[in-house]
């Protein structure tokens, strides 16, 4: 549906540093550690049984001499290694599914709002899908400093504000946003997208007073390009995206 930042694979451009692989591609920021943006496509080619391979590691692709971010850099923060394109969005294939323990497809993100408001906004992509949709999906994040939370055995939550983490190399987003355009599936999928066409539009607070109901962080995407400075579906025609990008869904939440 777009490259909404004009990101390239330039070693010239590391704060919008385009990176294509088969199961999505991205935006990377080598300053703040973290994808600017992560795009990718849900239909049932690549829903299988492959099981979650649970295997971070550093990206070797990005270009020499940047710092990777590894496993253990999130180690002790408060927060969680989030995934952009979800685990269970890539399980055709081994190797689908290990692409998304890259990262550079990760943000430092509070628990409660990984485990509990985005894993229901994943699963509910999911079911889509399983109701003859194909789904295209953008996710992001902008701002400085999210809400965590330690948790060590037999202790008591210790709650943290965090700016940035790994000594300064990872950024912490304040907010964290997903778009979801949901067709019926088909062919010429552009070409489809009208007024009528469902989009998800979703900008969360990065913290733990969250509940598992996402559609209350429910918005427009015009409202998430003003405040990220993307251009989101450029891809469609402008006449389309003026109409589509002012709404706020009200679709089902289960």
């Amino acid at each position: 549906m777009g490259n909404p930042s004009g990101a390239v694979a330039d070693v010239n451009q590391p704060t919008n540093y385009l990176m294509e692989k088969p199961q999505y591609a991205l935006s990377y920021h080598r300053d703040q550690g973290k994808p600017n943006w992560v795009s990718w496509y849900l239909a049932p080619k690549w829903v299988g049984s492959a099981p979650r391979q649970n295997d971070f590691r550093a990206d070797n692709t990005l270009p020499a001499g940047w710092y990777q971010v590894s496993t253990s850099s999130y180690s002790g923060s408060g927060f969680d290694r989030g995934h952009n394109c979800p685990s269970a969005d890539r399980t055709s294939s081994v190797p689908d599914n290990s692409a998304t323990f890259l990262m550079t497809n990760m943000i430092p993100q509070s628990p409660t709002n990984n485990q509990q408001t985005w894993a229901a906004l994943e699963n509910y992509g999911r079911t889509l899908i399983d109701a003859g949709n194909e789904v295209y999906i953008i996710m992001g994040s902008y701002g400085k400093g999210g809400n965590g939370v330690i948790r060590a055995n037999g202790q008591p939550d210790r709650p943290v504000y965090a700016e940035t983490i790994d000594q300064g190399r990872i950024q912490v987003p304040k907010r964290i946003w997903k778009v979801l355009v949901v067709l019926p599936q088909g062919t010429n999928d552009i070409s489809r997208v009208n007024a009528s066409t469902r989009i998800i539009a979703i900008d969360t607070p990065n913290d733990n007073g969250m509940t598992t109901n996402w559609g209350q962080y429910r918005t427009t995407v015009d409202a998430i390009e003003a405040a990220t400075g993307l251009d989101l579906l450029s891809a469609l025609p402008t006449s389309v995206q003026q109409v589509v990008e002012a709404q706020v869904d009200n679709g089902p939440t289960n």
